[in-house]
């Protein structure tokens, strides 16, 4: 699964984006770190809202994607 534009962006702002690849299907980790403590999420259609302590962006979910959670600071996008 590839990582959306705008989320590759974030790892810019001190957030690490990590992809990893298994047999049956691929995850995307955003770690928002300290300024992720109050990270929401809003999916509306194909299009996930992403709201942190600091900023505000949307991107567009990859076809592939099944799952989106925040645990944590975390953002998670599974295949």
């Amino acid at each position: 699964m590839k990582v959306p534009k705008s989320l590759r962006e974030v790892d810019r702002d001190g957030a690490v984006v990590r992809t990893q690849e298994y047999d049956d299907g691929s995850i995307i980790a955003v770690d928002f770190g300290d300024t992720g403590e109050n990270v929401a999420i809003d999916v509306v259609d194909s299009v996930a809202l992403i709201v942190t302590d600091d900023e505000q962006f949307e991107f567009e979910l990859p076809p592939e994607a099944s799952d989106i959670t925040v645990n944590n600071g975390v953002l998670t996008i599974k295949e």
